[in-house]
């Protein structure tokens, strides 16, 4: 069955889960059913694309003993109320003897357990989930948390067989396929978009392009580039199309731009250049051009350098970066580069009602080195979609990682042998909150309460909210205080970070000038108050003792180790602090957070 988001995710899926529901609810008994509501779970998760990213897409839908929808909610973004709270919360004293359906199994911050916590606490009797969590660290913990608690849980695919539940399981494949990538890989999930003339040309002979598509088509694609972390173009595109890659939709989440060359052949002056809206990464060949990277870093782009420039290791080090999606919308010749690479997984290419001929006019694909038509690479799932007077055509270019069967956690992994254990290392990374040490994350959903200016205890969402928030505190103007209040009500830590590094970026003037003396200081009364405030995750961090903390970003040199080891690792340093002065290790005072460079 094919099954795809393109024009509309929710409006696809829904259309699929029409086609499924053709089967004989006789035949399917209960599992037609549930298999609607759990589809109805995935087109509530989709709906958190576009906004804060990068995340998981997380819904849930509850419903009565009768079958009525008592509520139904989706996970915003990480750091935010769960989408299973939201909805037990929504459907208060309905919610005793419910039944709580879910695209994904829930994985929680270490240590928390909000979502099945939510759900126990709520009465929910059972529990129906489209797939297990693809994180090999979290897949059956919430699971087995739910079945210890007494609650039904029933796994499509696994409790429950059926034809009509593999379409719903698919819909939910669907909507988290960038994190099932990440899970069995190391890269992003890669879409390829081109826009081409019915005779296959991406533009005239002489280059120009504007405009192969409709209207429509280019709206379509905004709301594509919007649901991405990172939209990608070659250096081709930037010199003759002077892109801006914004995803002007409305609002919504703007996609890092990256920008690959490997020459740096570039314009001095380019709308990517521009760092008001979002930032540009540049990557390049190691040496390329450095008047150029110069001129570029005064500018606010960073610059990215590779031994070899491929699009394999380009992708490897977003993946690292914690990117979960790309979107490309290069040339032929990068095109060709990346497909050959085996980094793209989807494609989406719409085709104008156009013609244009044209012996040198360029095609959206170039060499990959087939002289066969029998070499050629089929589309998997292809999907068709009329956008104003365009088609467009989709489909993947390779299969999404298969979840079954089952593969056990490492819990699980770890009660059948215990000398297994993955974290026994003299090193600890951690980076994103769904990494197994995730909540040494500024960005973990730990609320803290620091003092505020008045000597009143305020509450800040994260650290990340307070370390950002911190960097215009004392600033006597109007804007520098309606950046603070923005930040502290900023509904994610992503999201916080985005305006304290915009506003900084734009504003330096509005930033403390002490900030740079202070800022360790900062983050060191903000990581103490959170890791004081929660038990658990104290106890977590003292299990780390004996390991050197490295808090794995390839890009930030400051906090992070770097991509080469070359970075301070200062966030890891204090957490390493803090692990000794809990152990009662450190004889220095706990509100002297100096470390030695």
């Amino acid at each position: 069955m094919a099954l795809c988001l393109n024009l509309s995710p929710a409006s696809i899926i829904c259309k699929c889960m029409a086609k499924a529901s053709s089967h004989s609810t006789s035949n399917n008994g209960p599992h037609a059913f549930d298999a609607a509501f759990v589809r109805r779970a995935a087109i509530l998760a989709d709906k958190s694309a576009g906004f804060t990213s990068p995340h998981p897409n997380f819904g849930c839908v509850i419903t009565t003993p009768t079958g009525a929808v008592a509520s139904e909610a989706y996970l915003y973004a990480q750091g935010t109320t769960p989408a299973e709270a939201q909805a037990v919360a929504a459907a208060g004293e309905l919610c005793r003897g419910a039944t709580a359906y879910l695209n994904m199994e829930p994985g929680d911050c270490h240590g928390d357990h909000a979502a099945v916590s939510a759900l126990v606490q709520g009465g929910v009797k059972r529990v129906v989930i489209g797939m297990r969590n693809p994180l090999q660290h979290l897949r059956g913990n919430a699971v087995r948390a739910l079945r210890s608690q007494g609650l039904q849980v029933d796994l499509l695919g696994e409790d429950l067989t059926s034809k009509v539940m593999e379409d719903a399981q698919k819909a939910c494949i669907l909507v988290n396929a960038p994190l099932i990538c990440r899970a069995a890989s190391r890269v992003p999930f890669s879409v390829l978009k081109y826009a081409m003339t019915l005779d296959g040309k991406i533009a005239a002979s002489s280059g120009h392009a504007s405009w192969i598509s409709s209207k429509q088509s280019r709206n379509l694609v905004f709301e594509l580039r919007g649901r991405s972390d990172a939209v990608i173009v070659g250096g081709n595109t930037v010199r003759k199309d002077n892109p801006r890659l914004t995803a002007r939709h409305g609002g919504g989440h703007m996609p890092i731009r990256i920008v690959m060359s490997q020459t740096l052949n570039l314009p001095e002056e380019a709308n990517l250049w521009d760092m008001s809206e979002v930032s540009t990464i540049v990557v390049t060949q190691r040496g390329a051009r450095r008047s150029l990277q110069k001129l570029l870093a005064s500018k606010g782009v960073e610059v990215v350098e590779f031994d070899i420039l491929n699009p394999r290791d380009v992708m490897e080090y977003f993946h690292d970066r914690g990117y979960l999606s790309i979107f490309w919308e290069c040339g032929g010749t990068l095109a060709a580069a990346a497909i050959s690479s085996g980094v793209i997984h989807k494609v989406y290419a719409f085709v104008a009602p156009k013609i244009i001929g044209g012996k040198n006019a360029p095609t959206p694909v170039g060499e990959l080195g087939m002289v066969e038509m029998s070499q050629a690479l089929n589309l998997i799932d292809v999907c068709y979609e009329q956008v104003g007077p365009d088609m467009l055509i989709s489909g993947f270019l390779q299969p999404l990682p298969d979840i079954l069967p089952t593969i056990p956690s490492l819990d699980e992994t770890y009660a059948v042998d215990p000398t297994v254990s993955p974290y026994e290392s003299s090193i600890i990374f951690f980076y994103k909150t769904w990494d197994p040490y995730g909540a040494l994350s500024n960005f973990s959903p730990h609320p803290i309460q620091m003092p505020g200016e008045n000597g009143d205890n305020v509450t800040w969402l994260s650290v990340e909210h307070y370390y950002q928030a911190h960097k215009f505190i004392g600033m006597d103007d109007t804007l520098a205080r309606d950046s603070i209040e923005k930040i502290k009500s900023a509904k994610s830590p992503e999201e916080a970070a985005k305006i304290g590094r915009s506003m900084q970026r734009k504003r330096p003037d509005l930033v403390r000038p002490d900030w740079d003396n202070i800022k360790i200081d900062v983050m060191y009364r903000a990581l103490k108050c959170k890791f004081s405030t929660y038990t658990h995750l104290n106890t977590m961090l003292l299990s780390t003792t004996g390991s050197v903390l490295v808090e794995a970003s390839p890009h930030d040199l400051f906090w992070g180790g770097g991509r080469d080891g070359e970075g301070l690792n200062y966030l890891g340093r204090l957490l390493m602090k803090l692990r000794s002065e809990f152990l009662g290790e450190s004889s220095s005072s706990c509100e002297s957070p100096s470390i030695a460079v």
